[in-house]
């Protein structure tokens, strides 16, 4: 592979991460940069065509997009690429202005499984939508120092070094100013931000973010440290792919499709998390609307296989022995496929053939991850989706160390390998 390729992709991953702090500003960068392919956003209260081209429709969090090649029959089955566009962090709670003892704070709730003690001495944004009366949504993203959990000094706790334990309510409040709480400060200097009237703003969804900016790593920068790669590496290569498939004018066998959702870090279970039925309805409208019916709808899904693309652990050379002996995925060394007899992952036979032979087309390499058996799997929306919609599905990811931490670390490559490889699997 082309160190050039490889570098622009990885720059290009940098400003998609740096300008997505959110779900809801992640599904706004990849939806930028379909438009720019040519695709063009449907709502889902209109009527639907069938005719040649791209499209996209978003709601909330959640992206779905598809191309229709001019060759499409109702029967033409797809090719998704599945991922996720959140990632675990401190959320605001209803009412955030909190505080004492001289200090100002927000009062948030934790997100996911983060590991909490990232979130320590970091300076952090806030970003998220604000909800106005008329129901609009606005974006906002004060990406500057704005809060900070501090740490207790080791003075105060002379066995800290022995093993640190967070109350996850008492202990990772953020700081953000000095003085007593007063109720409505935070809402309005955010409504500030986005150009809003405080009084117009009832509802959000905020979050926090560290506003360290991406950025290479090592001697030879062969590595590259930022936060939220967990799974926003996923959603950037699956936009890249879609677009580079959609503009190679090739005759395609399947639909391709992108479907990013939200909320796979707390179970996948709302209306744009991949247990929800936006999947499942995009599908069946675009059979719908190319004139097929629920025969065409079944022989459709029947062919239809989804990559969900995760990220998984790299060996860590200070925790070998927590890895699988025989399977240690290292950074550059291309994409993961992901098998757990259990179903934690979707992947069997079938499926690993499909990919193997994607990354044998795209010149790509491949690893295999499976996990130690004393240790418990984690999972995916890869199991999720193979059930819900009954379709082959597989699981793979790039390998990155300090999964869930606020900043994550992962070889320079791999984002374009993996790129190249849903391409390939994209275009059948």
């Amino acid at each position: 592979m082309s160190p050039d390729r490889a570098r622009a992709h990885a720059d290009d991953l940098i400003a998609f991460v740096a300008g997505s702090p959110t779900p809801y500003h992640a599904v706004a960068s990849a939806a930028a940069r379909l438009e720019a392919a040519g695709f063009t956003r449907v709502e889902e209260r209109d009527a639907w065509n069938g005719t040649p081209g791209g499209r996209y429709l978003l709601r909330g969090g959640a992206i779905i997009a598809w191309y229709v090649p001019d060759n499409a029959g109702p029967a033409t089955p797809f090719r998704v690429v599945g991922a996720h566009t959140d990632s675990p962090n401190l959320r605001v709670k209803p009412r955030p202005d909190s505080g004492g003892h001289g200090w100002r704070q927000v009062a948030v709730e934790i997100y996911g499984g983060p590991l909490n003690n990232s979130w320590l001495d970091r300076d952090l944004g806030l970003a998220g939508r604000l909800v106005t009366r008329d129901g609009a949504h606005h974006l906002v993203n004060v990406d500057r120092p704005l809060l900070r959990v501090p740490q207790l000094a080791i003075h105060l706790d002379r066995s800290v070094n022995e093993g640190l334990a967070l109350d996850r309510q008492r202990h990772l409040q953020p700081i953000w100013g000095l003085g007593e709480p007063r109720e409505g400060d935070l809402i309005g200097f955010l409504a500030g931000e986005a150009g809003l009237a405080a009084a117009d703003v009832v509802g959000w969804d905020l979050m926090t973010h560290d506003v360290q900016p991406p950025a290479y790593l090592g001697r030879d920068e062969e590595l590259l440290a930022a936060a939220r790669l967990d799974n926003q590496v996923s959603v950037h290569a699956g936009a890249t792919a879609l677009a580079a498939v959609a503009a190679s004018g090739a005759e395609l066998a399947y639909i391709p499709v992108l479907a990013a959702f939200d909320h796979e870090e707390t179970g996948s279970q709302t209306d744009t998390g991949a247990d929800g039925p936006l999947l499942g309805t995009v599908l069946d409208r675009s059979v719908y609307a190319r004139g097929g019916g629920f025969d065409e709808r079944a022989r459709a899904l029947s062919a239809t296989v989804c990559l969900s693309s995760d990220t998984g652990h790299a060996v860590h050379p200070n925790y070998a022995e927590r890895h699988d002996p025989g399977h240690h995925p290292v950074p550059n060394g291309g994409p993961i496929l992901k098998v757990n007899v259990n179903q934690r992952y979707a992947t069997d036979g079938q499926g690993r053939g499909l990919f193997v032979a994607a990354c044998e087309r795209a010149g790509v390499p491949w690893q295999s991850f499976v996990s130690n058996n004393a240790t418990a799997c984690g999972t995916t929306i890869g199991p999720i989706t193979a059930a819900r919609h009954g379709i082959t599905t597989i699981d793979v990811g790039i390998a990155i160390l300090s999964m869930h931490s606020t900043r994550e670390l992962c070889g320079a490559q791999d984002p374009s390998l993996l790129a190249r490889a849903i391409t390939a699997f994209l275009q059948g």
